[in-house]
């Protein structure tokens, strides 16, 4: 499993935690290791874990607030995806917001303490004619409100992606969702090849990579490790960590292949296999972490505030309180970006 594992388990995981802080790059094996991790040996793990997240994150939660611009009506057959066009779920269907809405929406973000507003449109990818529309939306927000842009609307050409980033947009979400080996098994609409594609072309217009995976949806353990070391050689700025929210009427309504103590496990591995990435508890923590939520803060540092795209959230008062509870505190509102952050913390860690 690791080196050193004559030790005791919390002088164990208290080493390998100490190697990432030295700049240790975990291997497939070592990050294997963590979601094999017994139970009884969770709350050393979770201990140091925290250390990591404090070196670059301190003690502060970053809120994200997301809404749909364009519900539904999607051409792809992800199999996990309410708006699917394999999808029977009974969600609402609604072409694009006009401008009034978005920046509504964007108005609530802020009200809500969100440092970052997440725009996001079901489809392949959009028009040009579309992308003009959210970058001139962008504009203004950007005008009103001290929020971060974060826009995801699916595959985008390399003129697309200079729009939006010549708007104003800090970064695009583009989950890669899992390996590449498991791709196939979600999707045959588009492949993981084109996300990563998606992926460098944001890239090379200059934006913030926000990119993660949905856990529970039939993969290995190796093909979660797979994706978590991905994205470090992606050096992806913002990850978020998805836990299956089985939906009925999606192809993946019957499956329940999680526990809270595993989902945990998870939250540890994307924080130690990517130290100074930003890590958000996204969809599906309530369902899944379920009491175990808070101790999901030992290793991430981002929260989606409020509802998802089609399920339910916990109140903004709840997700406060549970912050509050932990003895952490909400990153106020700004400019700074996650990269910024994570520089900053290198910086004083070498001083």
């Amino acid at each position: 499993m690791l080196n050193g594992d004559t030790l005791p388990s919390h002088l164990r995981w208290d080493t390998l935690a100490t190697r990432v802080l030295d700049g240790h790059a975990l291997t497939a094996a070592e990050a294997g290791s963590i979601l094999e991790c017994p139970d009884v040996e969770l709350p050393a793990l979770l201990a140091a874990t925290y250390r990591v997240r404090h070196r670059y994150w301190g003690n502060e939660v970053q809120l994200y607030s997301l809404r749909n611009a364009k519900s539904g009506l999607c051409p792809e057959d992800c199999g996990y995806c309410s708006q699917s066009k394999v999808s029977e779920a009974e969600i609402p269907k609604y072409r694009w917001n006009d401008e009034a809405t978005l920046l509504e929406n964007a108005r609530i973000a802020a009200e809500n303490k969100s440092r970052t507003y997440c725009i996001v449109a079901s489809g392949r990818g959009p028009t040009d004619r579309e992308v003009e529309h959210v970058a001139g939306v962008v504009r203004k927000i950007k005008e009103n409100y001290p929020l971060n842009i974060c826009c995801c609307l699916g595959l985008l050409t390399p003129e697309q992606a200079q729009r939006l980033a010549d708007a104003g947009v800090d970064r695009i979400n583009h989950n890669l969702n899992t390996s590449e080996r498991y791709y196939p098994e979600i999707c045959s609409t588009h492949t993981y090849a084109d996300r990563m594609e998606t992926l460098r072309v944001v890239r090379e217009a200059g934006m913030e990579l926000c990119s993660g995976g949905i856990v529970g949806m039939g993969e290995r353990q190796s093909d979660i490790v797979d994706l978590a070391l991905s994205l470090r050689e992606l050096a992806v700025e913002s990850i978020p960590v998805n836990f299956l929210h089985p939906i009925d009427g999606t192809p993946l309504e019957k499956r329940d292949d999680l526990d809270p103590r595993y989902c945990l496990k998870v939250l540890c591995l994307f924080r130690l296999t990517n130290p100074n990435s930003e890590i958000r508890i996204a969809g599906g923590r309530e369902l899944q972490l379920r009491w175990l939520q808070p101790q999901g803060l030992y290793a991430a540092n981002s929260l989606f505030v409020s509802d998802y795209l089609t399920t339910k959230g916990q109140t903004p008062e709840d997700d406060y309180r549970m912050i509050a509870d932990m003895g952490f505190t909400i990153t106020g509102p700004g400019p700074e970006t996650a990269k910024a952050k994570a520089h900053a913390a290198q910086a004083g860690a070498a001083s």
